[in-house]
């Protein structure tokens, strides 16, 4: 940064001298005395020509000295942007919506790499041009009045520039929303491409569209239109004010106050005043753009996760595997209470089934076991460790799940299996899908494990899907499984082999099985059924049966519905 800073006041010095270099050649072909120290005309010409050289050489040392400053600092930022998006808790993440996050990161990152160039190498370089020339011209003419008309153009263009700029900046800000609801838009049909096939309505998608489209160019028109009155007015106004200096000048040479090379003087600083200015406007509405963009992934930098590590954290040690609710209370919302002083005790190495109609809270246990969400009451115990004492990251590395709905990368099969463990080995991944079930599914690929499975896995079937996940997480190796309806969305043949899958999974674990099918539970350890956030019954499949309380409805209902 430090080495940017010199060649860039070498850059601006050797530009200043430059004009100076040339009025002094035009003089000596005029006949005007010059300096003792000054070349001829030649040398001078030379001299001018070395300078213009120099000035671009400093410049393009600055634009590649600065270049690792920019780039790393924009490689840190993004990162961080990730980093913190991933610590977000999952009630963020539920409502986030992912086309207009991925602009506001985009934006982000882009306004701060525009504001460290142009901060640096725009504004203070002007700034720092502005004051040489000032001291230039007053050296060589030694007239306040070249002083007073060049100040005065300046602050009536700032002025001018400032005040349309920051009636663009509310227009720019009104078309970027437009922009990100477009963009959202786009990216959430494309997202749900199927449905929007079951319903025919692409012709409806496409008028969302369309219409979030409208509003864009609506306010990019308006950005449009005024951009070109700002580029008028500032070609006005700079004009008016080289015209004036120039007339000065002139006026000045036809009294014998001053040479023609002073003319060429007066000319080439106005010039090299009027480009940086010519581009002030278009620097200070993209430093002002830069800020709205930087505010909103600011904004989202100080979103804070409901869900943080105790500042004392330790890490979670696993003796055997044993879980514990104890008097737990949790509601979403304030208003609808999910679960009601729930108490279960599940002992390391058995199955437990939790079952009930939906909206009693099962998928509620597995989040607040794995930490989604703080319990509101009561406390969550571990091998007798409070998981709010432990940090995130043990408490992931110590239990897998198997979701309803296994969500795959859009990269191969291997990639996808082996990423339950980073050290796996390919003989382990493997071992997994054998494990899993899928192995021999895989094998009669064209590519076998280098099969690319597409965005969300879109190209396996939901049982394939399913066994890539189920492979996964046993490559983890966790000592707790939580299995949050794992087979609910499959056929009952497919979900028979899943089954048998998930149960040798199970093998030597605490698994915690939360199933809306009863037929996938009968041989838990123990089954809990839950009713309106409290466990109303417990048992073996066979008690639970002979007490001819809830779950027996449930089964017989369940029954029934296959019968038919």
């Amino acid at each position: 940064m430090v080495l940017a800073l010199l060649a860039l006041v070498a850059a601006k010095c050797f530009a200043i001298l430059s004009p100076i270099l040339q009025a002094w050649a035009v003089d000596d072909l005029a006949g005007s005395r010059l300096p003792e120290f000054a070349l001829g005309a030649i040398g001078l010409t030379i001299a001018y020509g070395m300078a213009r050289i120099a000035t671009n050489g400093f410049q393009q040392a600055r634009d590649a000295l600065f270049a690792k400053v920019a780039q790393r600092a924009l490689r840190r930022l993004a990162l961080e942007t990730f980093q913190h998006i991933h610590r977000l808790s999952m009630s963020f993440h539920i409502t986030r919506k992912t086309g207009g996050l991925s602009r506001i990161i985009e934006r982000g990152v882009k306004g701060v790499e525009f504001l460290l160039r142009y901060l640096v190498f725009s504004i203070g370089p002007l700034v720092l041009e502005l004051v040489l020339i000032g001291a230039a011209i007053f050296w060589k003419l030694q007239d306040w009045r070249y002083i007073g008309i060049i100040l005065t153009t300046i602050s009536v263009y700032v002025w001018f520039t400032f005040a349309i700029t920051e009636w663009r900046v509310k227009l720019r800000r009104k078309m970027n929303e437009q922009d990100t609801d477009a963009n959202q838009k786009a990216i959430d049909s494309l997202l749900n491409f199927e449905t929007v096939k079951y319903f025919g309505a692409a012709s409806r998608e496409a008028a969302r569209y369309d219409e979030a489209m409208a509003g864009y160019e609506a306010a990019a028109l308006k950005t449009s239109y005024t951009l070109t009155f700002l580029n008028f007015g500032q070609a006005v106004l700079i004009t008016v004010g080289l015209v004036v200096v120039m007339l000065l000048a002139a006026v000045g040479v036809q009294a014998g106050e001053l040479s023609i090379g002073d003319f060429v003087l007066v000319n080439a600083y106005m010039i090299q005043i009027t480009m940086p200015l010519n581009f002030l406007g278009t620097v200070y509405r993209e430093i002002r753009q830069a800020l709205v963009d930087m505010r909103q992934m600011f904004d989202l930098l100080d979103e804070p996760p409901d869900v943080q590590d105790r500042l004392k954290a330790s890490q979670l040690q696993i003796a055997r595997g044993s879980v514990k609710f104890e008097e737990v209370s949790f509601s979403y919302d304030q208003k609808r209470p999910i679960l009601k002083n729930l108490s279960i005790d599940i002992p390391a190495g058995q199955t437990i089934a939790i079952v009930g109609p939906s909206g009693s809270g099962k998928s509620t246990i597995g989040r607040l076991l794995f930490r989604f969400y703080d319990v509101n009451g009561g406390a969550v115990f571990i091998d007798g460790q409070d998981v709010r004492d432990v940090t995130q990251d043990s408490l992931h590395r110590f239990i897998g799940v198997v979701p309803q709905d296994t969500v795959l990368f859009n990269d191969t099969i291997y990639y996808n299996i082996a990423y339950g463990r980073e050290s796996a080995t390919r003989n382990e991944v493997i071992e997994a899908a054998k494990n899993a079930q899928i192995h021999d599914f895989i094998m009669l690929l064209p590519d076998r494990y280098e099969t690319r499975v597409g965005e969300r896995g879109l190209k396996l079937s939901g049982g394939e899907k399913q066994r890539v996940g189920i492979a996964r997480t046993l490559l983890k190796d966790p000592p707790i499984l939580l299995l949050d309806e794992a087979t609910s969305a499959l056929d009952s043949e497919t979900e028979h082999e899943i089954q048998e899958a998930l149960e040798r999974a199970g093998q030597g674990r605490t698994v915690i099985t939360i199933a809306h099918r009863l037929s996938t539970v009968q041989k838990a350890d123990r089954i809990l059924v839950l009713e309106k956030g409290t466990v109303v019954e417990t048992g073996t499949h066979n008690e639970l049966l002979e007490q001819n309380g809830r779950y027996l409805d449930l089964w017989t209902l369940q029954r029934s519905e296959q019968a038919a």
